[in-house]
């Protein structure tokens, strides 16, 4: 068996069911493999945390590092993936997403602004930084209104926009983050890189 480390093809068993790396030196569990893949079978498909959690008989906190370890490293690939496809880019928009509860006027400060890129049919986002929204946090009217004009501008345009990669996107997340309650700003962006994996992998399914 290889190295889950290092990818060496010689690794020997202990007296403790572990394995060792004849290379790196390092040990790893074949059971907490085997649980792990358990695991991430259960969130490809798309059931939640406590559903997991019952269906394995695993504690719910435990799962929960288990989902957020996944969306880690959804994003880290996804980052890998479009380094290597960027000059491939035929098409980008940016989106400003508030949850459908809150309204625009009372909830700025809860934007969350990003950039969503298409390649190959192929969806790709980052998060532009809070601060390009500063002037949320502007005491000036004029500018305030200014920024309601914007906003509500914004909107009216992805509405009236015709169906392509990146808007099709755009609905699947806003149905997908509902599923959510109270994403911190923190914890966001891999809701999204999540939201972006299953949208991809969705469509080269269907093709």
């Amino acid at each position: 068996m290889k190295c889950i480390y290092c990818n060496h093809p010689h690794t020997y068993a202990l007296a403790n069911t572990q394995r060792k790396c004849s290379k790196c030196k390092r040990k790893f569990s074949l059971k907490k493999i085997q649980r792990e893949e358990r695991v991430f079978d259960h969130f490809k498909k798309g059931d939640t945390a406590r559903q997991t959690a019952i269906s394995t008989k695993m504690h719910f906190l435990t799962i929960q590092n288990y989902f957020e370890k996944f969306r880690k490293n959804i994003a880290i690939y996804a980052d890998e993936i479009y380094q290597k496809n960027s000059h491939r880019v035929t098409n980008y928009d940016e989106y400003l997403y508030l949850p459908r509860s809150l309204q625009i006027e009372t909830n700025i400060d809860k934007l969350q602004h990003f950039l969503t890129f298409c390649y190959d049919d192929t969806i790709y986002n980052i998060m532009m930084p809070k601060k390009k929204l500063s002037l949320i946090k502007d005491d000036d009217e004029k500018e305030h209104k200014l920024l309601m004009k914007y906003l509500k501008f914004n909107t009216i345009s992805k509405l009236s926009k015709s169906q392509n990669t990146i808007t099709r996107f755009w609905d699947y997340f806003e149905e997908f983050i509902c599923r959510y309650k109270g994403v911190s700003d923190e914890k966001f962006i891999f809701y999204l890189k999540e939201a972006e994996w299953r949208f991809n992998l969705q469509r080269k399914n269907i093709e």
